[in-house]
């Protein structure tokens, strides 16, 4: 297999080969004519005809606004849907399709090779958040009340005075009839607007 050289100087600097890969980076698609869900959708049923697609990653963040990646089992199918798609017009707009730099996840996934991302910036824990994470559990023993305010009673439960009274339990307050008089004198019946006029 012959090995390519360096591009040609006519191209600019920033242009670097990127060896194939199973996973294809789509530009210059648009993105403000088209929901989400159906660009991911079409894109799907124009690279399917291809061979099975794995992924559809078209995010409408500013970052990745007009970019998707295609995802394919193989190599070879990446291969012939860029060859055969590339200048492609989808939706008014030449399609630019390129191999993506790096290995997608769901290619990692079926490799095995996928490891979960870590994050590089340790998230602070506030004295609230401790707090709050580390407080006891509900009905066990409280601990002694910090800064000398008063501690909570443990697992008493204060029932107001007047509720064990058998005649304060399910009674009704009584309406008042002199509302229900007033209510009904300000009550006055609409008059009927006539559209003839």
């Amino acid at each position: 297999m012959a090995t390519r050289g360096p591009p040609p100087a006519g191209l600019p600097a920033k242009v670097v080969s990127v060896p194939p890969n199973q996973t294809l980076y789509v530009t210059n698609l648009p993105s403000a004519k088209i929901q989400k869900e159906d660009l991911r959708t079409a894109l799907y049923m124009i690279f399917s005809t291809y061979g099975p697609v794995l992924d559809v990653v078209a995010l409408k963040t500013m970052a990745m606004r007009g970019q998707a990646h295609i995802v394919y089992r193989d190599i070879q199918t990446a291969t012939q849907a860029m060859r055969s798609l590339d200048g492609f017009e989808f939706f008014g707009r030449p399609m630019k399709i390129m191999y993506a730099k790096s290995k997608s996840n769901a290619i990692a996934k079926l490799d095995g090779t996928f490891k979960i991302p870590t994050s590089a910036a340790q998230v602070e824990v506030t004295d609230l958040q401790q707090s709050i994470f580390n407080a006891p559990v509900p009905g066990a023993a409280a601990p002694a009340a910090p800064h000398g305010l008063p501690s909570k009673p443990s697992g008493v439960d204060h029932a107001m005075a007047d509720a064990a009274a058998p005649d304060n339990r399910g009674v009704k307050r009584p309406r008042d009839e002199k509302e229900e008089e007033e209510e009904s004198d300000s009550d006055v019946a609409m008059e009927e607007d006539s559209d003839d006029e």
